[in-house]
């Protein structure tokens, strides 16, 4: 009973900073434009440590898209792209490259947010835009996901290290 206290508490922690640090995106500008700057992505390899990061991140994405007014096409399934990427990272945890934990994040956001930008900018937005949109958002979540979540995934090595000693 106490580890599932523990673990409802620390996906509650995860959900809401996801919130925070996506509404802290959206105040500057960067979290809902086609070129994304979304802080809040690097926690995505979170899931590689407590499972429980899977279902919190889904819940913090569709918060924080339903805070920032995102239509409903991007609360649905930019929340099913940060799901799909926290399971994909869940799936590496014992990968042999670490740096690879934050590629199912990218991959499944540069697949799925391009066509929602798309949806959203009604009749200006076409499919021969996709692979622009994929770019841009790519690059965001490089920065975001790939370059912040590693460095947070090492980080979450050493003060977990530190603790079990």
């Amino acid at each position: 009973m106490k580890m599932q206290t523990k673990q409802l508490t620390r996906g509650a922690m995860i959900a809401a900073l996801y919130v925070v640090l996506t509404y802290v995106a959206f105040l500057c500008g960067l979290s809902s434009n086609p070129i994304q700057f979304r802080i809040s992505e690097a926690l995505c390899i979170l899931p590689a440590f407590f499972p429980e990061a899977i279902p919190a991140l889904f819940i913090g994405c569709a918060l924080a898209n339903l805070l920032t007014g995102a239509v409903i096409w991007d609360i649905v399934f930019g929340s099913l792209a940060t799901l799909i990427g926290a399971f994909g990272a869940y799936l590496l945890r014992n990968c042999r490259f670490k740096w690879l934990i934050p590629l199912p994040t990218i991959l499944a956001n540069m697949v799925i947010v391009p066509a929602v930008i798309i949806l959203t900018m009604g009749a200006e937005g076409s499919f021969a835009s996709y692979p622009y949109f994929a770019l841009t958002v790519g690059i965001g979540e490089i920065v975001c996901a790939g370059v912040l979540g590693t460095l947070l995934y090492y980080t979450m090595v050493k003060l977990l290290n530190k603790k079990s000693q």
